[in-house]
C-alpha cells in the first residue's frame, strides 16, 4: 500500500443535533482563541463556564491517574462542540483538554448562551439534545474501559477508530491515522507492552494487519464480539 494514497477520514462533527440556523446563531456569539499545539485549552479543576467548538485542529481529552498517568478520553476534531457546562450548579472542569496540533477555537461563554437559549426555545431542545448524545459518549466509553478487561477495551477503540478514521479496503478497514503503541496505551489505560503483545496476538489470530505503519482491520466482527458490541450510531462510537 502507498501511504500517499492515504487520505485521513473524519466522521462529521458532533453537533448534528443543531439545525444550521441554531449552528449560526451559537457561531455568532463566539470569539475566536488560537491554542498551540501542547498546550491546554482548559485544565481539570478549572471553572466550567465556556464551550468550545473547534473550528481547526485537534484537541484531546484527558484525565490524570492517582500514578501520575494521562489517560486520554476523547478526541476531538474540527467541527466538534467540546466542554462541560452544568445548568444548575458552578461546576469545576473534570478533565483536561489538550490541544494535538496547532487549534482555532471559538468560545461560548455560559452566560452569553443562556440569553440564547432563552431567546430561542428550538435551540434549547437542540442543546438538550447535544448534552444527551456527549453524556452517552462518556456512558459507552468507561462501559468499555471497564467491563471487559484491557482486550475489550482495546478492541473497543479500534472499533471506535475505524469509525473515526476508517477507510475501506475491499473487506478490511484501514484506519488512516498512524497511531503508536504509546497512544493506544494512554486510550485504554494499559502499558505499551501489554498493548504491544495484545495487537502481536490479534494479528496471529489473522484479526489484524499492518501496513506502513496504519492499522488494517481484516475481522470487524471478532472485535466486536470481544467488547460485546452494541452497535451504537458512529456519532456516539467514535474515539
Amino acid at each position: 500500500m502507498d501511504p500517499k494514497r492515504i487520505t485521513e477520514q473524519s466522521v462529521a462533527g458532533n453537533t448534528t443535533a443543531f439545525s444550521e440556523q441554531n449552528l449560526d446563531r451559537l457561531k455568532a456569539i463566539m470569539y475566536e482563541h488560537k491554542v498551540q499545539a501542547g498546550a491546554n485549552l482548559f485544565w481539570e479543576g478549572d471553572d466550567a463556564d465556556k464551550l468550545y467548538f473547534l473550528k481547526r485542529g485537534r484537541i484531546q481529552i484527558t484525565k490524570a491517574t492517582d500514578e501520575g498517568k494521562e489517560l486520554i478520553l476523547y478526541v476531538y476534531e474540527s467541527g466538534d462542540l467540546l466542554g462541560q457546562i452544568d445548568p444548575f450548579n458552578d461546576s469545576k472542569h473534570s478533565f483536561s483538554g489538550v490541544a494535538v496540533e496547532d487549534s482555532v477555537v471559538g468560545v461560548l461563554q455560559q452566560k452569553d448562551l443562556e440569553v440564547l437559549i432563552w431567546q430561542h426555545g428550538d435551540l434549547a431542545i437542540e442543546f438538550m439534545k447535544w448534552m444527551g448524545l456527549t453524556h452517552r459518549l462518556t456512558q459507552t466509553k468507561f462501559r468499555d474501559l471497564m467491563l471487559y478487561g484491557k482486550p475489550g477495551a482495546l478492541c473497543s477503540t479500534l472499533i471506535r477508530l475505524s469509525n473515526t478514521y476508517g477507510k475501506p479496503e475491499g473487506e478490511n478497514i484501514l484506519i488512516t491515522k498512524k497511531l503508536t503503541h504509546s497512544e493506544l496505551s494512554d486510550m485504554i489505560g494499559a502499558t505499551r507492552e501489554s498493548v504491544n503483545r495484545m495487537l502481536n496476538d490479534l494479528k496471529k489470530q489473522g484479526v489484524l494487519d499492518n501496513e506502513n505503519g496504519y492499522i488494517v482491520i481484516k475481522d470487524l466482527a471478532y472485535l466486536q464480539g470481544i467488547c460485546r458490541c452494541e452497535h451504537c450510531p458512529k456519532d456516539i462510537c467514535r474515539i
